[in-house]
């Protein structure tokens, strides 16, 4: 799955299937659901879901618990807006996808 593909899925009432937890986080983001969103990246224990994770508490306003997050994902806090580090995790972790 490319971006635009992730993009275009964003119209549909589930995310796809294949995603796996840390983009099917993204993707109940992009939606404004914020719960299902952290639910998904909670279970993914991982890198990947870590940043996601960490993106959500920002995003929320828990600055010390997004903190501890980034660590674990081994990534500095983010410093730029909230769609610009969406993108950007959803370009990587796509980008990571192709190279499994």
């Amino acid at each position: 799955m490319d971006f635009e593909e992730f993009r275009r899925s964003l119209s549909q009432d589930q995310p796809p299937p294949d995603l796996g937890l840390a983009l099917t986080g993204l993707w109940w983001d992009a939606r404004n659901k914020w719960d299902l969103a952290h639910e998904s990246a909670q279970q993914d224990e991982g890198p990947h879901g870590s940043w996601v994770h960490a993106y959500l508490h920002r995003k929320e306003g828990d600055v010390s618990n997004a903190a501890y997050w980034y660590r674990r994902a081994g990534k500095k806090p983010a410093q730029t807006t909230f769609d610009e580090e969406w993108l950007q995790i959803v370009q990587s972790l796509l980008n990571d996808r192709g190279h499994e």
